[in-house]
């Protein structure tokens, strides 16, 4: 593999925009060089510290869910797997491991070449998506997932390594996997 990722999604209504708990999201924030002019940035740098705690950007956030916030259960997420490793399966990825929990997921996945990493969260999303609207109908705000979600490259082994060790360290996961060479 020549590229590794580790990617993250909220399912849809968790984790919003000005969270007390902290989030990742574009905010406004200023140019050193011109303090004035505000430009939209999102603070996702591993090890830097995230935005948290904006009680006016949450608020407009939750008054903009089309649904109640969407939290799965231990059958969705084993649905989710299986879903997840067929997609990887096909495009001909690596996935290392995967930790599904009732508000997110994570994935550490290997791929060839150096595509947007944006299309590699998508399609799993995009086929997770169809797996769970195939066997529970399409939830009132007509998506499973929150939009976007957290691309990280990982740019060497340690790197993967400290990944997979995060996703195996999830609090309260319905379902943790790695893939059989990692056990």
């Amino acid at each position: 593999m020549d590229r590794y990722w580790l990617l993250t999604s909220t399912f849809y209504g968790n984790w919003l925009p000005g969270d007390p708990r902290g989030f990742v999201s574009r905010v406004r924030d200023s140019r050193p060089e011109d303090p004035c002019t505000p430009v939209r940035k999102e603070h996702d740098a591993p090890g830097t510290p995230y935005d948290a705690d904006l009680p006016g950007l949450y608020h407009s956030a939750q008054q903009s869910l089309r649904g109640a916030p969407i939290r799965i259960d231990a059958e969705q997420a084993h649905v989710l797997l299986k879903q997840f490793q067929e997609t990887a399966a096909y495009r001909g990825w690596q996935l290392l491991a995967v930790a599904i929990m009732s508000n997110h997921v994570h994935w550490v996945v290997g791929v060839n070449g150096d595509p947007d990493p944006t299309k590699i969260l998508g399609d799993f999303k995009a086929y997770g998506s169809r797996a769970l609207s195939a066997r529970w109908r399409k939830p009132a705000s007509a998506t499973w997932w929150t939009y976007g979600g957290s691309k990280r490259k990982l740019g060497d082994g340690q790197a993967v390594r400290a990944a997979v060790a995060y996703v195996r360290s999830q609090f309260e996961p319905l379902v943790v996997w790695l893939a059989p060479e990692l056990i």
